[in-house]
């Protein structure tokens, strides 16, 4: 037992001797030849501190530049979070202006899914049968129209947007009174073409396009859009005119159903035909 502690302990013991010696020793001499070796390894000792003392700044340096790294983005997010509630705040006040400035009766509504990157394009409101919804019902927000509400459920709704090959809507353009009709032919994103409005009429570029009296969805005065481009169309006594949306079903969130339905009667009599 005595032995195998002795093993374990030996090279402990022999170090420790070794440098109890090499102190007394350096303790006890004190020539000038030993001075002087002293000195020399104080200064190579020194020196080479002197020059190895950069590594420790430098991972300091990289601890600290994480520390900042970590900050900046905490800070760019809460920024990036205070610019979305001011955008968001200046978009419910434009809408709470116009929800009280507009003569019809309208119900608010968030649009919590949009289908917009095809041809048969649909947007989903959160609002439905529950909230007085029905289909046949015209969809604004305080830029322009964005469609026509087409089917329902208790507390949600399906509305066909302006961006959809079936939808129509007479419209005419300001100041010149004239009637046609909008469509969205679907080669375009986010331009839409009037229709039937001929060419003795002087239209130009950056004139509105609302809804007109002739239209049975939407009530009229609603603005459309803007006038993008006016060209003739060969061998056609018709204008090539295409609209810009006032309102980007792109960054459109919120919006207003309007709680006006069809004229069943009107629509009915204007279906008859003369036999």
């Amino acid at each position: 037992m005595p032995f195998r502690l002795w093993d374990r302990i030996r090279d402990w013991v022999i170090l420790a001797a070794l440098l109890l010696s090499s102190v007394v020793l350096m303790l006890a001499q004190n020539d000038p030849m030993l001075r002087g070796l002293r000195g020399a390894s104080l200064e190579i000792t020194s020196w080479v501190e002197a020059r190895f003392a950069w590594v420790g700044q430098f991972f300091r340096a990289i601890d600290e530049n994480e520390v900042l790294r970590r900050d900046n983005i905490e800070l760019s997010s809460q920024l990036a979070r205070l610019r979305e509630a001011q955008l968001e705040n200046e978009r419910l006040k434009r809408l709470l202006v116009f929800h009280q400035d507009s003569s019809y009766q309208k119900i608010a509504a968030r649009i919590i899914r949009k289908d917009i990157y095809g041809q048969e394009n649909f947007l989903t409101l959160d609002v439905g049968r529950a909230d007085g919804v029905a289909p046949g019902m015209p969809v604004v927000d305080e830029k322009g129209i964005l469609g026509m509400v087409v089917f329902i459920s208790e507390h949600y709704s399906r509305v066909l947007p302006y961006l959809n090959t079936e939808f129509h809507v007479a419209a005419k353009i300001q100041p010149l009174q004239a009637d046609g009709m909008i469509s969205w032919p679907g080669s375009r994103p986010n331009m839409l073409v009037l229709e039937n409005i001929v060419k003795t009429e002087p239209v130009e570029k950056g004139q509105l396009v609302v809804t007109s009296l002739s239209s049975s969805i939407f009530p009229p005065g609603y603005l459309v859009g803007e006038i993008d481009s006016v060209a003739n169309r060969p061998g056609e006594n018709l204008l090539e005119i295409h609209v810009r949306p006032a309102s980007p079903l792109s960054t459109a969130q919120h919006a207003f159903v309007i709680l006006q339905q069809p004229d069943l009667e009107q629509e009915r009599l204007e279906v008859q035909s003369l036999r």
